[in-house]
C-alpha cells in the first residue's frame, strides 16, 4: 500500500515528514561498549583462571568465542544505539528502538503516571541519563535512554506537566 504520495507505507513510521525524530547522543555508544568490556573481562578471567587451575583444549575456545561475541555485539550495539529516536507531539511521547525487531511506542501524555530519571556511575561519567515513563500498564512503559542531563531535566518536566495537564480532563 502506498500514500497518495507515493511513499511505501510503514507501520513504524507514523505520519511521515510530519514527526520530527530526535536521536539519543553518541556517547550511549560509549557507555554500552565499555560495560560489554567489562562483561567480557570479567568472563575471560574466570575462564582463565578455570584454564590454569585445569588445563584442557576448550578453555581457550570458550575464550576465543567470547572474544568473537564480543566483537559482533559490538558492531551491533552501534548500529541499535543509532536506532533509538523519539519525537514529542501535542498528545503523545513517540519513541523508537530496535534493528531486527524494530519497535515504536506511542505514549499518550494522559496515560502516564510518573517519570523516572536515572543514570547510573557510567553513565554520569559520560554525562548522561535515561528518562523511564511509567504508565497504568507495565506492558507499555517506554524509556529513552542517552540524554544529555539539561535535556533529560527538560523531558522529564515537559511530560510531568503535559501529563498533568491531560490528566485533570478526565
Amino acid at each position: 500500500m502506498t500514500t497518495p504520495s507515493g511513499h511505501a507505507v510503514d507501520a513504524l513510521e507514523p505520519w511521515p515528514d510530519t514527526v520530527a525524530w530526535r536521536p539519543v547522543s553518541p556517547k550511549l555508544i560509549t557507555v554500552e561498549l565499555i560495560a560489554r568490556a567489562i562483561w567480557v573481562v570479567v568472563l575471560l578471567a574466570g575462564l582463565g583462571i578455570g584454564w590454569a587451575l585445569a588445563p584442557y583444549w576448550m578453555w581457550p575456545v570458550g575464550m576465543a568465542l567470547v572474544v568473537a561475541y564480543a566483537i559482533w555485539r559490538s558492531f551491533v550495539t552501534v548500529r541499535a544505539v543509532r536506532a533509538w529516536g523519539y519525537a514529542e507531539r501535542d498528545q503523545d511521547l513517540l519513541v523508537r528502538h530496535g534493528l531486527l525487531v524494530r519497535r515504536l511506542s506511542i505514549v499518550p501524555y494522559a496515560r502516564m503516571q510518573f517519570v523516572d530519571v536515572t543514570a547510573g556511575p557510567l553513565e554520569r561519567a559520560f554525562g548522561l541519563a535515561t528518562v523511564q515513563l511509567h504508565t497504568a500498564s507495565a506492558a507499555s512503559d517506554a524509556k529513552v535512554p542517552g540524554l544529555p542531563p539539561e535535556e533529560a531535566s527538560r523531558l522529564r518536566d515537559r511530560l510531568t506537566t503535559l501529563g498533568e495537564d491531560r490528566a485533570e480532563g478526565l
